[in-house]
């Protein structure tokens, strides 16, 4: 083919691919545009062709490489020494000596418990006075209810064997939803099958990524648990103090202004687990309403405690129980059953049995834990003497401890109400600022009365730290719970039992005391929990005079120890 030949055939072909953009619809209008262009500037018209071509190409390339890139693997005795030094993490932290010692003198409950219970220490098996239970009313010697529970155990057997979604869900069950929506003056309630996973499982239910959560420092660790798992923005104030509540919301308010709108709760305990207070519940509600939150009340330890038929917070300060948003409490402890439950509107209820995974996951509670809770809950309606003794009490074991009654009774105060059965009592504030005691120290003070009374034939507890919340903020993990001395009371002793065990427990803070006098822990000759000496530095000598300085390491660990309780710091700087 000659250079003739070549240029017909690409005139030919130049005449049919014009032919056919000519057929295009807006071809004319293209040409038109491209021959105004090019006379008017040659140059727009060539980068205009450069742009259409770069766009073709750019669009037509893949967005991947074609090309596989060659992987390099490790070599078979690479891959031995790496595992042959990995060293997995252990799934929990190992026990410290404190520990150890304290699990090996740990008292085992032989037999049923009560208020007088056998227990087996190393030193062998004894009967002692039970302020260690929360059998406040003594409904574990309760007759009748141990033969329902059996009737129960007959007719439906151990367990549902199922989630209450799928099959779980028994007549026992709507039973008792019903009865605690009737007690409480609720539309409706949900049952859960584990007490603790109840408020872990409703806030999530509710509230999600973004939405404000408005929390007390001192609320328990399941609800700490549920705050976590939700993954909502948490603002906190100073514990029951709403001052410090108004100005957070107020906070909230400002700063979410012009954001978009979101979910926001309140959430707060009835009775404080840590603390042993009672919620202003009135002023809570007057605020949730003026700056419209929703309110998620956790009364795990004041349903069955507050109130003439044991209703709770908004019994015993005349609240209507349908002011408050969600309301949350235990069927185990005062109500000697188990399980857990959320009362609300019909709305909040029904959104449970589908978004919260306890109830969704979980197998359905026992029946006859939940026909025992039923008829719990009916006793405390119809027997108000039960709740006027255990009151009795409560008073009794107060008096111990009033120093109007006892002038040498100076080392520990009650901050509990006088209406919770569970006593805490820490050293007093002065004592702490005075002598430098720190949090290490009143776990140890408190641990050795504990041990004390145990040798005296009186079971009590402490109030103990939960492990910090793993991902949470050193912020959120600032309040921390002052060590205490937990007195469990119990209407099945008799007042003159009470004063009697109230006057051991006194002299055995007595003798503790006396027997450490202050000392620091870097200082002590010995602990209860290792009983065995402790070798410090010749410069940790204990305070000779109030006036003492202590050596720069006992101030770096008295700075570390501090914490809060009611939003004031109780450890002194040093």
């Amino acid at each position: 083919m000659d250079i003739s030949d070549a240029q017909n055939a690409f005139a030919h072909y130049s005449d049919v691919a014009s032919a056919q953009f000519n057929k295009m619809p807006g071809s004319a209008i293209i040409l038109r545009y491209i021959r105004s262009s090019y006379q008017n500037d040659p140059i727009r018209s060539a980068v205009e062709l450069f742009l259409f071509l770069f766009a073709v190409v750019y669009l037509a390339r893949p967005s991947y490489s074609t090309k596989k890139g060659v992987k390099q693997g490790l070599r078979r005795e690479e891959i031995d020494d790496l595992i042959e030094d990995w060293s997995p993490e252990p799934l929990v932290a190992p026990e410290t000596e404190q520990e150890k010692a304290e699990n090996e003198k740990r008292p085992v409950i032989v037999g049923p418990t009560g208020p007088k219970s056998r227990i087996q220490t190393a030193g062998g098996s004894r009967l002692v006075t039970n302020l260690a239970s929360y059998n406040f009313y003594n409904f574990n010697a309760n007759e009748t209810l141990k033969e329902k529970a059996i009737a129960t155990l007959r007719k439906y057997g151990v367990g549902p064997c199922g989630p209450p979604g799928f099959y779980g869900t028994q007549d026992c069950h709507i039973a008792t939803e019903q009865e605690i929506a009737r007690h409480l003056g609720t539309p409706a309630c949900i049952v859960y099958a584990q007490a603790f996973s109840t408020i872990s499982s409703v806030i999530p239910a509710f509230s999600k990524r973004g939405d404000i959560i408005v929390a007390d420092k001192a609320i328990n660790y399941a609800i700490r648990k549920g705050l976590q798992i939700s993954r909502s923005t948490v603002f906190w104030y100073e514990h029951n103090d709403m001052n410090d509540l108004e100005r957070v919301l107020l906070k909230v308010m400002r700063d979410q202004a012009k954001k978009p709108l979101t979910r926001r709760f309140i959430v707060s305990e009835g009775l404080f687990e840590n603390v042993g207070d009672v919620v202003d519940l009135p002023k809570l509600i007057e605020l949730k309403l003026r700056y419209k939150f929703r309110l998620i009340l956790d009364e795990t330890w004041s349903y069955g405690v507050l109130g003439a038929t044991g209703r709770g917070v908004t019994e015993a300060q005349n609240v209507d129980s349908n002011e408050v948003d969600m309301l949350i409490g235990s069927l185990a402890g005062p109500i000697n059953a188990g399980g857990g439950f959320c009362a609300g509107s019909p709305e909040v209820v029904e959104h449970q049995r589908i978004m919260a995974a306890a109830y969704t996951f979980s197998a359905a509670l026992p029946a006859m834990l939940a026909t025992t809770a039923s008829e719990t809950i009916k006793l405390l309606q119809n027997q108000p003497e039960l709740g006027e003794k255990l009151q009795d009490n409560i008073d009794t074991m107060w008096s111990q401890f009033d120093p109007k009654n006892f002038p040498k009774q100076q080392w520990v105060v009650c901050r509990s109400a006088k209406q919770n059965p569970i006593m805490l009592y820490v050293l007093k504030e002065d004592l702490i600022t005075k002598y430098n005691i720190s949090v290490t120290d009143q776990e140890l003070i408190m641990q050795e009365i504990v041990d004390e009374a145990v040798k005296k034939d009186v079971l009590v507890t402490r109030l103990k730290k939960m492990p910090p919340t793993l991902g949470a903020s050193s912020r959120e993990q600032e309040w921390q719970a002052q060590p205490a001395l937990k007195i469990c009371m119990t209407s099945g002793l008799t007042k003159k039992e009470v004063e009697n065990t109230g006057t051991t427990i006194r002299r055995c803070i007595h003798a503790v005391m006396e027997r450490r006098k202050f000392k620091s822990s870097a200082s002590a000759v010995s602990s209860i929990f290792s009983r065995k000496a402790i070798i410090v530095s010749a410069k940790a000598e204990e305070p000779k005079t109030e006036t003492s300085v202590q050596p720069a390491e006992l101030k770096q660990e008295a700075v570390k120890s501090k914490g809060h309780w009611k939003g004031v710091r109780w450890a002194t700087d040093v």
